[in-house]
């Protein structure tokens, strides 16, 4: 018997339960507000959760660890806000915007920054996103400063759908999700993420296969700042405000907290430490700094308890990839 039916049998298993997690985890955001929850509290969820899995795909899939991550979703968001309130786009045309201008910056970050490993690349994109905050700080003419862009308006997607209403906009920001994450998972599951896996875990094996793995991990970077600026204008929009602590080196630990939270390598596992560091940080805002010790609290449990975070604990319960 040939290898190739039970690789098959596998590839298909695997895409078969994959696909009930996607199906279970859309089913679940489509009634969350049917079942009471807040949508403003879900749409930031959902925005936090598309950041997350974004960085997720850099650190997880390549294993390059980024410390400034927040510059993308920061200068996106002040992008978006901008193009909306100032130019007068619609909500998906200042998202698109937002989303290319985060990938410019990423092609330049990138480049700069892939030359080094480790540490070294942790602290080049922790350097560039504070010059990033700084400009932020000073161009007071395009983010007014510490007062930020207020009043951003939601508008009306394609100029037709009025999405001044929490339940359109919580469908839009669904969509841009589900847009977002599913593009993720096919990169992962294609000949590139292989590439990238391969890179993660052997780099110098990876280069005397042939491949230029610079090249490969520049593309990366830039896609997932580009991704990460998408979740940055689409929380804009449902805030109607970009303010100067979206792009903070604070936020791009949150993401770090996110990621291994939830599950480090795991395409879903951003999502759900999304969600809990995010339900953190509103149900416990009322006690001021409790929060931070908190969040320490959590992390420190799933360090020692879900060593693989959340879902990688629950993957390995259920027998299933999550």
């Amino acid at each position: 018997m040939s290898g190739k039916p039970i690789t098959d049998r596998v590839l298909g298993t695997i895409w078969h339960g994959e696909g009930k997690v996607f199906t279970l985890m859309t089913a679940l955001l489509v009634l969350a507000p049917l079942l009471g929850v807040y949508p403003q509290f879900l749409m930031t969820c959902l925005c936090m959760a598309l950041f997350a899995c974004a960085f997720n795909l850099l650190i997880g899939y390549v294993g390059l660890l980024s410390f400034g991550h927040a510059m993308f979703l920061g200068t996106a968001a002040y992008a978006g806000a901008h193009a909306a309130k100032e130019w007068g786009l619609t909500p998906e045309l200042a998202i698109l915007f937002a989303t290319a201008v985060a990938a410019a910056l990423g092609l330049v970050v990138g480049w700069l920054a892939i030359r080094r490993q480790g540490i070294y690349f942790a602290m080049i994109t922790l350097g560039l996103a504070q010059l990033v905050y700084f400009l932020c700080v000073q161009t007071t003419s395009i983010t007014h400063g510490e007062d930020g862009i207020q009043a951003v308006p939601r508008g009306a997607l394609f100029g037709v759908f009025d999405l001044s209403s929490n339940t359109a906009m919580y469908a839009f920001v669904l969509a841009v999700f589900l847009i977002g994450f599913t593009v993720i998972y096919r990169v992962i599951h294609s000949p590139f993420g292989a590439v990238l896996t391969a890179i993660r875990e052997n780099e110098a094996r990876t280069i005397s296969l042939g491949y230029n793995t610079d090249h490969y991990k520049l593309i990366a970077f830039v896609l997932s700042a580009a991704l990460a600026g998408m979740a940055g204008a689409t929380k804009a929009l449902v805030s109607q405000f970009a303010v100067l602590g979206t792009a903070h080196w604070t936020v791009s630990g949150e993401v770090v907290l996110m990621t291994l939270i939830g599950g480090l390598g795991r395409y879903t596992g951003p999502v759900v430490g999304a969600f809990v560091v995010v339900a953190l940080e509103t149900y416990l805002a009322r006690f001021s700094g409790w929060v931070t010790i908190a969040q320490g609290t959590v992390f420190v449990i799933c360090v020692l308890t879900f060593r693989q975070g959340i879902m990688g604990k629950l993957g390995a319960w259920l027998k299933m990839p999550l």
